[in-house]
């Protein structure tokens, strides 16, 4: 979910009186590396191609990057170049892809009767800092492929919201519930709407089971810290969202990178998982799959429960993108019946990002525990926008609005599919959703860094790994990515 933070092609580095072209340059990347937008562990730009980029000597470079190591923002690796520093820990990040050695030795047990790899060590700092610093830089005038979010002129589409607004805060309803905290599952009206979104997804819920949240990694939050305790085993999808790797990192728990392919999770991966660590969770986005816009299939939905079932863990389903998937589409909470599964929804993809309304379903032993985590952290949801919500929905807008969106989008995808193929690129995965998963052929960490100066912002395939592992592949928001303009940029930089 990234958006371009405010750069513009600008700023030639130019020699003053007061300010050296040294100092500059050193600015420059201090800043980027202090406001995250390049990440621990993203390789510096060599001093060749840094000189190339920037239009000055080696020598300036040099200098700069002198300023850099002084002030603890970048390392030097022998032989290898410089890093971006930690500047949490001040440590190195891993050198070689920890997620990719877990899956190997897990899989085809390490020689000598070692240990199988542990997942990744609790507090190991994963980091998604740069992806959540990207969503909440300002707007720039123009579309960018990296972002996480409809373009701001598709989702001022759903205006019927504001008008729902306006209505239910006048009424007297609204004036009577605000003085006092409202109803701790929810709006009733809402959770009613919601178990029938539900029932067309063929996931049974009964308003009971329904709670509203804030936004859907609150309740993603919610289920992680009913279900678990720091040093708990937890299964995540790689590539997958980069913020639930380190907002499980961050709570304690021993993170398991599972490999996502088209059908679904590496099931050879989670079983030994299961026999080995014994996971309490596993976290998945089953269909329209962030980034690669992989759906689960049936027969690896059956499996998937078959061994949750086996090994006693629970799944939490994270449905953020139904609304623009067919309602067909296989869902493991409609297969399971919600008695191990807990299903994660919400509205910032199709109404608005900051319109924080999200919800979650669960199995009736579960909710109680989980109201109680709510009220813990957040008490109570705010009932204006849930109530305005509701009538939208009740009103068939919502549904209206969301098929205009998904055949806007799927023109978009034909187009930016045609520019990126143009461009010399290919897709690892079959194109849908929201998102493309775009193989480059060269190091995107490096790209990314040299299309800020372009003044873009790219979502490059290290974000999305528990280990932010090199890799060739960006993520690319098909709705942001019709700018042949953009592209053209991109065959230029990328070289």
């Amino acid at each position: 979910m990234l958006a371009l933070p405010c750069f513009e092609k600008t700023c030639m580095l130019t020699r003053t009186p007061r300010r050296s072209l040294t100092d500059q340059l050193a600015e420059r990347f201090a800043e980027r590396i202090r406001a995250r937008l390049l990440a621990p562990g993203a390789r510096m730009p060599s001093v060749r191609e840094c000189a190339r980029q920037q239009q000055v000597s080696p020598w300036t470079v040099v200098a700069a990057y002198d300023q850099l190591l002084a002030q603890g923002l970048i390392e030097a690796r022998r032989q290898r170049g410089f890093y971006v520093r930690d500047l949490m820990q001040k440590v190195p990040l891993a050198q070689v892809s920890i997620a990719q050695t877990a899956i190997k030795n897990i899989v085809n047990r390490v020689p000598g009767g070692a240990t199988p790899f542990a997942g990744l060590p609790s507090g190991s700092r994963i980091h998604a800092t740069a992806l959540i610093r990207g969503m909440f830089h300002p707007p720039s005038g123009q579309a960018q492929p990296g972002a996480g979010v409809f373009p701001a002129s598709w989702l001022d589409e759903a205006r019927f919201m504001l008008a729902a607004v306006r209505k239910v805060a006048a009424s007297q309803a609204l004036r009577e519930a605000s003085f006092s905290y409202g109803e701790p599952m929810g709006d009733s009206g809402l959770r009613q709407m919601l178990v029938n979104r539900l029932a067309e997804l063929s996931v049974p819920a009964q308003t009971d089971q329904v709670m509203t949240t804030l936004g859907a990694t609150h309740a993603l939050d919610i289920v992680s810290r009913t279900l678990l305790k720091a040093g708990d085993p937890v299964m995540v999808e790689e590539p997958g969202w980069s913020v639930e790797f380190a907002r499980l990192d961050a709570l304690g728990m021993r993170v398991l990178p599972v490999p996502r392919g088209p059908d679904g999770p590496d099931l050879a991966v989670m079983a030994r998982y299961c026999e080995v660590h014994a996971p309490r969770l596993y976290v998945s986005v089953s269909v329209l799959h962030n980034p690669t816009g992989y759906c689960l299939s049936p027969a690896s939905a059956h499996q998937l429960l078959q061994l949750a079932q086996k090994h006693d863990f629970h799944i939490v389903e994270d449905d953020s993108y139904s609304h623009l998937a067919h309602d067909h589409a296989t869902r493991l909470c409609a297969l399971d019946g919600l008695r191990r599964t807990v299903y994660v929804g919400g509205f910032a993809k199709i109404l608005a990002p900051n319109w924080r309304i999200g919800f979650l379903a669960a199995p009736p032993a579960l909710t109680e525990r989980l109201l109680d985590t709510k009220l813990l952290s957040a008490l109570t949801t705010p009932s204006i926008l849930e109530k305005a919500l509701a009538l939208c929905m009740e009103q068939g807008q919502l549904r209206r609005h969301a098929e205009r969106m998904r055949r806007r989008l799927a023109q978009a995808r034909v187009r930016c599919v045609q520019l990126a193929q143009a461009a010399g690129c290919s897709f690892a995965a079959e194109p849908a959703g929201l998102f493309g998963w775009v193989e480059t052929g060269v190091d995107t960490d490096a790209l990314a860094q040299r299309m800020l100066d372009e003044g873009y912002l790219l979502a490059p395939g290290a974000l999305f790994h528990a280990s932010r592992q090199p890799s060739t592949l960006m993520r690319v928001n098909f709705a942001t990515s019709q700018d042949a303009a953009f592209w053209r940029v991109f065959e230029r930089v990328r070289g």
